[in-house]
């Protein structure tokens, strides 16, 4: 079973043609995301990531909804 975390955003690096990757942040936490494979994605966006890789763009409410259910669960990095 895979878990998909859902993240927001914040910059877009383009730089490579090959291998657009993204800056995410996931509560407290920012990671470099390949969103190669994700269409139309813009900074603000929110995407559902699993191992370093976005998974599908999804809406901020969806988004939202999701990180507050993985905080009652304990996930401490998700603490805004």
């Amino acid at each position: 079973m895979c878990l998909a975390v859902p993240g927001k955003i914040l910059s877009i690096d383009e730089s490579n043609p090959e291998l657009k990757m993204a800056r995410v942040q996931f509560g407290e936490a920012i990671r470099e995301i390949s969103v190669q494979w994700i269409n139309d994605v813009a900074i603000g966006d929110y995407i559902l990531a699993h191992v370093g890789t976005a998974l599908s763009k999804i809406d901020e409410a969806d988004a939202k909804y999701t990180l507050d259910a993985l905080r009652e669960m304990g996930a401490p990095e998700l603490d805004p």
